[in-house]
């Protein structure tokens, strides 16, 4: 994805990004899809990890991992994983979130393969 393809949407308390994402659900066959994915109940949202990248730097997400504030709270911390130490943190009442594929797959050769 590129960097400028997410935003924190503060007023509507929602992050939401887009991404081509490689299709592991279609193997043997390779694929990727277009996918839009929004967080929401978001209170806020901080970028860390190297220098801040330009719009059009392409991110790979690794993962995403969820702090919870404590056990008896569903609020708490969801964290984006980039390549390359690149992550944003979010603050959530709780886990709310979509990804929705937005159009065809289209072929690809390459498999994704990603140092942390």
């Amino acid at each position: 994805m590129r960097f400028g393809d997410m935003a924190y949407l503060a007023h509507h308390r929602q992050f939401v990004l887009v991404a081509n994402r490689f299709a592991w659900d279609s193997l043997p066959k390779r694929e990727r899809r277009r996918a839009g994915l929004h967080i929401n109940y978001v209170t806020r949202a901080r970028r860390s990890g190297p220098a801040a990248p330009a719009r059009d730097t392409i991110l790979s997400l690794l993962a995403i991992v969820f702090e919870q504030n404590s056990p008896d709270d569903p609020a708490g911390t969801l964290t984006l994983d980039f390549a390359g130490g690149h992550r944003v943190a979010l603050d959530v009442e709780c886990i709310d979130m979509q990804l929705d594929d937005l159009g065809p797959a289209w072929a690809t050769a390459n498999e994704p393969h990603h140092e942390t």
